[in-house]
Formats: C-alpha cells, sequence, structure tokens
C-alpha cells in the first residue's frame, strides 16, 4: 500500500476485483441509540447500495437508511457468512455498509473482515474502510458516572472462540493487578456459570464492598442502570446486552438518592493533590500531566 493509500481510512486500491468494485466499510453504530450514531456512518449509510448485519443491529437503524438497499441480515453464530456475502457485494460493483454495535473494532466485525480480505487475496484491491463508532464500555461508563477514570482492563467472558483457562487467566491477571475490570458478554443462556466464576475470581483479590455497576441495553429502549457492590451484585439480572464494571481498590459510590447510588467513580488521584472543596487553596500548583487521549 503506498504512502497515500496509508493516510486514506487504510484502504487498499489495487487491481479492480470484478469489473467495477464497490467500497466495504466495516461500521460502528454505537451502542444503538439513533443520537450516538456519527455523522460519518451516517452517511455512509446513505451512500449505500447494501448493508450487511446481524439482524437485531439492523433493526437498530432508521428504515429510511435502509430504504431500497440490498439487505444482507443473519442471525446469531453467522458472522463468517455474514462477512462473505458483505465482501463479495463490494466486489461485485455495490458501495457495501458492514455494521457492528458499539465500534467495529471492539468484539465487532472489523478484525474478521480484514482476516477474510487476506485469505482471498482482497486486503490490497478491494477498497475498504473501518469507521469508529461509540462503544458500549463509554456508553456504560458515563450512564454509570466515571468509573473508567484510571487503568481498566476489557474481557469478554464468551468462551465460543476464545478458551475459558484463557478468560480465567485474564480475569485473574487484572484483577491481581487492581485494574478497574469492564466484563463483555457476561451472562448468555447456554453458559450462565461463567459469570459466577468470574466474579468469583474478582473476589479473591477485592473486597466484598467493591462497588460494582451493571448496564443493561445502554441507550436503548430498555436501558436500565444498577450500582452496587461485589457482595450484592445479582448475575440472574445479567445478559448478554449487559455490561459489568468492577471498580478497583479506589473506586467509590458517591452519594445517595434514597437507598442507590448517585455515582461511581475511580479517582485519578487528584483528591491527594488539591483540595476539591476549593476552601483552602490547591495543595500543589504543579499541574498532574493530562495524558489522555
Amino acid at each position: 500500500m503506498s504512502q497515500a493509500q496509508q493516510h486514506d481510512g487504510h484502504r487498499g486500491r489495487g487491481p479492480a476485483v470484478g469489473e467495477t468494485p464497490g467500497r466495504l466499510s466495516v461500521a460502528g453504530l454505537g451502542p444503538g441509540g439513533a443520537r450516538h450514531l456519527t455523522p460519518e456512518v451516517r452517511d455512509r449509510l446513505e451512500e449505500a447500495r447494501a448493508v450487511a448485519g446481524y439482524t437485531t443491529y439492523l433493526g437498530l437503524i432508521d428504515p429510511a437508511l435502509l430504504e431500497g438497499k440490498k439487505i444482507i441480515s443473519s442471525g446469531m453464530t453467522r458472522e463468517v457468512k455474514r462477512c462473505a456475502e458483505a465482501i463479495e457485494a463490494a466486489a461485485s460493483g455495490l458501495d457495501t455498509v458492514l455494521v457492528s454495535s458499539g465500534d467495529p473494532g471492539v468484539y465487532g466485525m472489523a478484525g474478521l473482515v480484514l482476516e477474510m480480505l487476506e485469505e482471498r487475496g482482497l486486503l490490497e484491491s478491494l477498497d475498504w474502510e473501518v469507521l469508529p463508532g461509540l462503544p458500549a464500555l463509554s456508553a456504560a461508563s458515563a450512564l454509570l458516572g466515571a468509573p473508567l477514570m484510571h487503568d481498566f482492563a476489557v474481557i469478554s467472558l464468551s468462551d465460543l472462540l476464545t478458551p475459558w483457562e484463557t478468560i480465567e487467566k485474564r480475569l485473574e491477571a487484572a484483577a491481581s493487578a487492581d485494574f478497574v475490570l469492564v466484563l463483555y458478554n457476561p451472562r448468555s443462556k447456554k453458559r450462565p456459570h461463567l459469570l459466577r466464576r468470574a466474579l468469583d475470581i474478582a473476589g479473591r483479590h477485592l473486597p466484598p464492598e467493591t462497588p460494582v455497576g451493571h448496564v443493561r441495553a445502554a441507550s436503548r429502549e430498555k436501558e436500565s442502570v444498577w450500582r452496587g457492590t461485589l457482595a450484592t451484585v445479582d448475575p440472574a439480572r445479567v445478559d448478554m446486552l449487559s455490561l459489568l464494571v468492577l471498580g478497583n481498590s479506589s473506586t467509590r459510590l458517591l452519594g445517595r438518592k434514597g437507598s442507590d447510588p448517585e455515582a461511581m467513580v475511580t479517582p485519578r488521584g487528584y483528591r491527594e493533590k488539591y483540595d476539591l472543596a476549593g476552601s483552602e487553596g490547591d495543595r500543589d500548583r504543579r499541574e498532574p500531566a493530562d495524558d489522555a487521549p
């Protein structure tokens, strides 16, 4: 790929595929609400002649954006077939958008598409791009307060593609290192016991009063938010639309409204350097390095 190509959305541009190949856009829809769809992804959906995705995710898109387009839809565990059909549609000349919820590069379709393009010899000849979306962990964090203000680890509990032994090692390492833990795919009907095992692993390193946040269907119609502790979290209320955030040793629950906390916060360290009440002035006028992107 030339330097010019590298600066153009990481698209491969080479010999034509078929007669007039289209563009393949792997796009993130965000967590589900229309207000979180980026203008860039909306533009690509408007321009597309074909849209591919998991049936549930296609249902999150404004029907007007799908009208008159070829729809490539399939259910859970049909990812390879869905990606293959999207690649074929683009190679045949249709500008095609393959959608993922959240961000396509965070447990989405971007990696699989790139591997398949490589295997089929299309990585440098088909016009492709990956368009970011708001990941579910960002939406969940905002709803909970600010639990990801310090270092955190993101782990999927799905053992469909990753052996449980590997997941256990990652949970053990992250919990023992005092990372905030973000758990994706926490509890399915076929493997309800894995969440309990994950919480037990975390419990070996975290006290029962460690704050825990549970967000279900973030930014969708049946959105729900719960804040509690490692001792009070109820695995039975968790499903595949849920995301769990387990705090670290400094995470706190702030305020009370009835019996529920107002916010879940992992301090970054400002309280140790400054008078946050604003009554005594800063303890240290040196500003901490703000190295967040």
